[in-house]
């Protein structure tokens, strides 16, 4: 372990902790840890609270960070964000011009996916939550690669010769002709909108801009998860269906 890092803390419970690597006490109901032992442990070692309760070591993933960070507005989801990486084929070493980072939890899906040879700017119009994704990219490490331009992307974008544009905004129509002179020819254009009229509106003003891209495709992403019990097999009752659309351009 280095100090400053990560680390995912899990009790008997399956109750998880994201906490950093330091010299300092944390309070659980489950007694209290000094985290300044987890300096002289490995991942998958075990940690005892005052009460002797164990809590297992594990490295966190990019979807641990992002479920415990701090948010200010709604989050773009991971079932969301897995299917925007891989239909618009976002590799290590792309550019990426993102804008509505919210609270940065797509902005870290795509950083993650570029690498660090790689590069995303996100522009944001709020300054609050400009700090609140800059402080989230800092804290799992991503601060540089990641480029936050407190800017409205409706008035343009800067960058030229971009491998994708992915925008969680109400307009995303409005960015249209900024993308044709931003975008390399084979890249992608990525609408997130929660709203099927929000769909209709960006249908309605792409026919203007048919000419430079590729046929559009909209996908909407459900997730069904189910509970296994012995006595038992069925969906929750609880589901997280439906949260966006998502409309792909391919830049010709």
């Amino acid at each position: 372990m280095e100090r400053g890092s990560k680390v995912l803390l899990i009790d008997r419970r399956g109750k998880r902790y994201l906490v950093t690597v330091e010299e300092r006490e944390f309070h659980t109901d489950m007694g209290i840890l000094n985290l300044g032992e987890l300096l002289e442990k490995n991942y998958g070692e075990t940690i005892v609270s005052h009460k002797g309760e164990e809590f297992r070591i594990l490295r966190p993933s990019i979807r641990d960070y992002i479920e415990k960070m701090k948010r200010g507005p709604q989050i773009v989801h991971p079932k969301d964000a897995g299917i925007i990486i891989t239909y618009a084929g976002i590799s290590p070493g792309d550019f990426v011009v993102e804008a509505g980072v919210g609270s940065g939890a797509l902005t870290i899906y795509l950083a993650n996916a570029v690498g660090p040879n790689g590069k995303v700017v996100s522009y944001e119009v709020r300054e609050d939550f400009a700090k609140i994704a800059e402080k989230n990219i800092a804290g799992i490490g991503f601060n540089d690669r990641v480029e936050i331009k407190l800017k409205d992307i409706y008035e343009g974008i800067d960058e030229r010769n971009v491998d994708h544009i992915i925008l969680d905004l109400p307009q995303p129509e409005r960015v249209l002709p900024h993308a044709v002179e931003s975008l390399k020819p084979g890249g992608f254009f990525v609408a997130y909108t929660p709203c099927a009229n929000q769909v209709h509106r960006f249908y309605k003003a792409l026919e203007e801009y048919r000419e430079h891209f590729y046929r559009p495709q909209t996908v909407d992403v459900l997730v069904l998860e189910h509970e296994v019990k012995k006595e038992c097999f069925r969906p929750r009752t609880m589901n997280m269906l439906h949260t966006g659309y998502i409309t792909f351009l391919r830049k010709l």
